[in-house]
């Protein structure tokens, strides 16, 4: 019993702390980049919100490795997991547009 509350309570600190700061420079993100703007602003939240967990290389942790997850799940399947969660991964860490980004982009890793 005492370790699934020690595992329910790591997972909830490690889910507040990927969730802190993440709109900071939400205006910066998306601002005065014409090129690729928009994979740029997905890796950019993908930094702030789940590199703590998936890893800087999307190689894996405390997550799983996303280096090859578009071979596995579609965009729309991608988001679901975000928005909804999946496991241990609470959903809602990332939301609306920023969530649209980063499942295209992690779908385009194959």
């Amino acid at each position: 019993m005492k370790w699934k509350l020690a595992t329910v309570f790591l997972g909830a600190s490690l889910a507040l702390a990927a969730c802190g700061g993440g709109d900071d420079n939400a205006g910066e993100q998306n601002g005065g980049n014409n090129g690729g703007g928009d994979t740029t602003a997905a890796e950019q939240v993908y930094q702030q919100s789940c590199a703590s967990c998936h890893g800087q290389d999307l190689s894996g942790g405390v997550g799983p490795n996303l280096q090859k997850v578009g071979s596995k799940y579609s965009a729309d399947e991608i988001k679901e997991v975000i928005t909804k969660g999946r496991g241990s991964m609470p959903g809602g860490i990332i939301q609306g547009e920023d969530a649209d980004k980063v499942a295209e982009w992690l779908a385009a890793k194959k």
